[in-house]
């Protein structure tokens, strides 16, 4: 699963963690000009703008006292949304049921794009039912996952066939 490199993680999740907050998952995306760190909160109670503030407020106090970025980004933090990122395997165990769209770094019966609902997660591979079959798709080879919110599962969004 594409996250931003281990020593960013490293530095920002204990900070997330330490204000209360759960830390969903950190992408960064470098740019000579204008790369974006984004970091990913969430709470149980939700998350509102003045709890991203806060949260961006203490990663950018460190990020300015450690520099670990050369090149010149922007600082995002947000809540995951309804469509949530999936970074770790334990968020698809968390969401066991649900639907989710997966991209893949290779084909696997020549789709990199793959959408069915989660119905298990055993030994780093991931379950998934399609409409019409079942599919094993290791977490390796993913390079993106997100959550598909039900009202489009309801409407036939993304999945709806």
């Amino acid at each position: 699963m594409k996250q931003a490199p281990e020593h960013l993680v490293d530095l920002i999740e204990p900070i997330v963690e330490g204000l209360g907050y759960e830390c969903i998952g950190i992408e960064y995306n470098p740019h000579p000009k204008n790369g974006l760190l984004r970091v990913y909160i969430d709470a149980e109670q939700g998350v509102l703008l003045e709890d991203c503030t806060k949260v961006s407020h203490q990663i950018s106090g460190m990020l300015d006292v450690e520099d670990p970025i050369s090149d010149n980004y922007e600082l995002e933090v947000s809540s995951p949304g309804i469509d949530r990122p999936f970074f770790k395997l334990s968020q698809f165990e968390q969401f066991i049921g649900s639907t989710v769209t997966v991209n893949l770094f290779k084909p696997i019966n020549k789709q990199r794009k793959i959408t069915g609902q989660i119905i298990n997660v055993e030994e780093g591979i991931i379950f998934l039912q399609l409409a019409d079959q079942s599919i094993e798709i290791p977490f390796q080879v993913m390079s993106k996952a997100r959550l598909v919110p039900e009202y489009l599962i309801k409407k036939g969004g993304r999945n709806g066939k």
